[in-house]
Order: C-alpha cells, then structure tokens, then sequence
C-alpha cells in the first residue's frame, strides 16, 4: 500500500502483482488515512493490551477490598455505638 501512495508504481500494476483488487487497496488506503487523520488529531483511544486488563482487574479487585473492609469498619462502630448507648453528649 505504501508503494501505492508514493506513486512509484500505478495502482493496478501493483494490485495485479499483489493478487488483490483495486476496490481492496483503495478500502485499505482510505482506512490507513483515516487512522492517521485521528491520531494527528490526538485520538489515541485504542484498545488495551492483555496486561493492562489484568492490572486493572487487580486493582479493582484490590480497591473493592479496601471498601469491604472499610464498611465492616463502620458497621462494627455502629454497633459499638448502639451498645454504649449512643452519643455521650
């Protein structure tokens, strides 16, 4: 595709030796603009690779722990609260 778009061959000679149609390349070279259209323009939302899910799987799995805990602390100093008798106002 990139010869295509340096002009050192015309589209339908480097199709025909590539085995593809010319429909094809021209999909394909509209796809491949686009894509740098966006990433000049600062869109580099991409998907994330297998060890950022993981990461952030783990840290929401940590994080989750964290409230748990912090809620069975509450939870308990409510209790604790009752049982005194409430405030000691």
């Amino acid at each position: 595709m990139l010869e295509g778009l340096r002009g050192e061959e015309s589209i339908a000679v480097l199709c025909r030796r590539e085995g593809i149609a010319e429909s094809l390349y021209y999909n394909w070279s509209k796809e491949f603009l686009e894509a740098g259209k966006k990433r000049l323009a600062g869109d580099t939302a991409r998907a994330a690779t297998n060890d950022e899910v993981k990461h952030l799987r783990r840290e929401a799995r940590d994080l989750k722990e964290v409230v748990a805990e912090q809620a069975l602390e509450l939870r308990l100093l409510k209790k604790s609260m009752i049982a005194d008798g409430g405030d000691d106002e």
